[in-house]
């Protein structure tokens, strides 16, 4: 839908460092992530109006959190307000103010259940509002000329100028500016001066939603326990078994390499699917993606991070609860 023709851009505030402060004047670290409100965060940044390109800015607050306390139940209530917006034919796309840590898992969760005919962009900061020079103001204005963009569809990421789609896009360094990358994928775009560039000349095709389902029905359904294990040097599988017996429904592995696992926590994730737990298998390598094998014993996470495939798993595990 055409800017033109849809007249709002939405920026939903979550928290995080692009919202944080600091006691120290000008300090990149050592800050309190959430302490300013979206709406204060817009006053603050001049040019969104032109970013926007003519569209009406509106401001919403659904949470107040450091992304590392992320939890299901802001997931859930996100998602519906996302949902809610987007079935309005007034608006023209959304922009999500979040934490960098856990930006990718929300993102894909987003992915997983909002409908891609428009677009809602994430975007973040890697230095609090207060420091010297901050990183969020023009990660903002990018986010919000990339969701006035009429090519733009779908869950994306704008960070450091750079596009990122929500399944490729991962933090990969814990304090510089481009703390995102996608991989051996590439981005999808950037954002130069305001102005939208796609990496292959065209915005990338939507994708429908493998859950769409479940975007207004997250925060009515009790969410099932899915953890992450991870196979390294010496692992016994103790853990898988204390996971089962407190009762999680999934279990997602990070594996070395091509999905291999040691022999003592393969023991212990069959155990694990004997008493109905749903296994899920990750590689834990950085780049790359796992080859499928055809006597693998459990699925694999078709190419999603260990994060990722934890909430694929929840998504899958909550759409086997609805009705019909």
């Amino acid at each position: 839908m055409q800017v033109g023709q849809a007249r709002k851009i939405v920026v939903l505030g979550t928290g995080g460092t692009i919202a944080g402060t600091s006691e120290v004047a000008g300090a990149n670290v050592g800050y309190t992530a959430a302490q300013i409100g979206v709406a204060q965060l817009l006053a603050a940044v001049p040019g969104l109006e032109r970013a926007a390109g003519g569209a009406e800015l509106a401001a919403e607050q659904v949470a107040q959190i450091d992304s590392k306390d992320m939890t299901h139940a802001v997931w859930a209530r996100l998602a519906a307000r996302c949902a809610a917006l987007l079935a309005d034919a007034s608006v023209a796309g959304i922009v999500v103010t979040h934490g960098t840590d856990t930006l990718e898992e929300t993102a894909w969760l987003l992915h997983s259940v909002l409908p891609a005919d428009k677009p809602v962009v994430l975007t973040c900061a890697m230095r609090p509002a207060t420091a010297l020079a901050p990183d969020g103001p023009q990660n903002l204005l990018d986010a919000v000329a990339l969701a006035a963009e009429p090519s733009a569809r779908g869950v994306l990421v704008a960070a450091a100028g750079v596009v990122h789609g929500a399944r490729e896009v991962s933090k990969v360094h814990p304090l510089r500016l481009d703390a995102f990358d996608s991989g051996d994928t590439g981005p999808l775009g950037w954002v130069e001066a305001g102005r939208v560039r796609w990496a292959h000349g065209r915005a990338p095709a939507a994708q429908a939603p493998a859950h769409g389902a479940l975007a207004q029905a997250l925060e009515a359904r009790p969410w099932p326990r899915v953890e992450i294990v991870l196979s390294h040097a010496g692992a016994d599988g103790a853990l898988v078994d204390w996971l089962v017996q407190g009762g999680a429904a999934g279990i997602v592995v990070a594996a070395t390499g091509n999905g291999t696992l040691h022999a003592a926590l393969e023991q212990a994730l069959a155990r694990a699917a004997a008493a109905g737990v749903r296994v899920r298998v990750a590689s834990r390598c950085p780049q790359g993606r796992m080859l499928a094998l055809q006597d693998a014993r459990w699925q694999d996470a078709d190419g999603l991070s260990p994060v990722k495939a934890r909430v694929s798993l929840l998504l899958e595990l909550l759409a086997a609860t609805m009705p019909g």
